[in-house]
């Protein structure tokens, strides 16, 4: 399983970003996807997952400013990013795994830098 992340950078607070991950070699194991963040001294936290049967689960922080969603026609996994505060910068991360009481990762992509400037 490949997962490869692009669309971060630097925005200005109140701007929005879009994330992308590219996946291939999906095969049974995996049931759902997932984006996590992880900011500077702090730990890896999960912002939304995406079961194959497109149940999504979102981190409170989010809710309303953030959407999942995939192209399966594509292979793609996005993540639309509004409303971005400073407290949104950190590494983000796609994740695919097995989806139960919640995402049990397997693999990780290699993340993409978003920042938000106040």
């Amino acid at each position: 399983v490949q997962l490869v992340e692009s669309g971060g950078g630097l925005v200005q607070a109140g701007g929005s970003l879009t994330l992308s991950c590219a996946h291939s070699g999906m095969d049974f194991r995996i049931n759902a996807m997932g984006w996590y963040r992880q900011a500077p001294g702090e730990e890896r936290e999960l912002v939304a997952t995406i079961t194959n049967g497109s149940t999504i689960v979102y981190a409170d922080s989010v809710k309303g400013r953030f959407t999942v969603s995939k192209d399966n026609a594509k292979n793609i996994l996005y993540l639309q990013m509004n409303s971005l505060k400073p407290e949104d910068t950190a590494m983000y991360y796609c994740a695919a795994g097995d989806y139960g009481l919640q995402l049990k990762v397997d693999f990780w992509g290699q993340g993409t830098q978003v920042t938000v400037s106040s």
